[in-house]
């Protein structure tokens, strides 16, 4: 993936992301406040992101423990498969943070030498979410108080909607420019 590729990806995902927030405003906060325990969002996300990180370790190369690949898929797997019976509570934020850090390493290897004034906008934001994810999966049950802290005043949705809309639109701005 090029840097413009997925600064334009990125930009559009937030500008999209914050459309309901800013458009809707309080008529999200039904599904929004459900999405920490959901357990469909929890298969999706969670299952996502064993999947591709089970990807990573079956494609291990000798210098990364590669003549251990097969332990450390089942390993790994059990793993995955047993959260949804050992610790379904905020499954769903749990995924997400794994998917956001999955993520955030394919940005981070695209803005990878790149001029550093290119690249700035798209790996600051990374980095912030790199931070957001480390924290949810420790804590997961914080984004619950954040949504409750969220929808306390219907403006705050509204603000968020617009700050991700316009940042998301910036950097497809950003993205053009290159």
């Amino acid at each position: 993936m090029s840097l413009f590729q997925a600064t334009l990806y990125t930009g559009i995902f937030l500008a999209l992301l914050g459309l309901p927030f800013l458009w809707k405003g309080s008529a999200t906060e039904g599904w929004v406040r459900a999405f920490p325990r959901s357990k469909k969002a929890a298969l999706l996300l969670m299952g996502t992101a064993t999947a591709w990180f089970l990807y990573y370790v079956w494609h291990l190369g000798p210098a990364d423990f590669g003549q251990y690949r097969h332990l450390l898929f089942a390993l790994f797997l059990v793993a995955a498969v047993g959260s949804f019976y050992f610790v379904p509570d905020f499954l769903a934020v749990r995924g997400l943070a794994a998917l956001i850090l999955l993520t955030a390493g394919v940005l981070l290897d695209a803005a990878y030498m790149q001029e550093a004034s290119s690249r700035l906008f798209l790996v600051g934001f990374v980095y912030a979410a790199i931070v957001l994810a480390l924290v949810l999966g420790a804590s997961p049950y914080k984004l619950r108080d954040f949504f409750s802290w969220l929808y306390h005043s219907q403006m705050r949705s509204r603000i968020m909607g617009v700050l991700f809309s316009l940042y998301g639109l910036f950097l497809v701005g950003v993205a053009i420019s290159y």
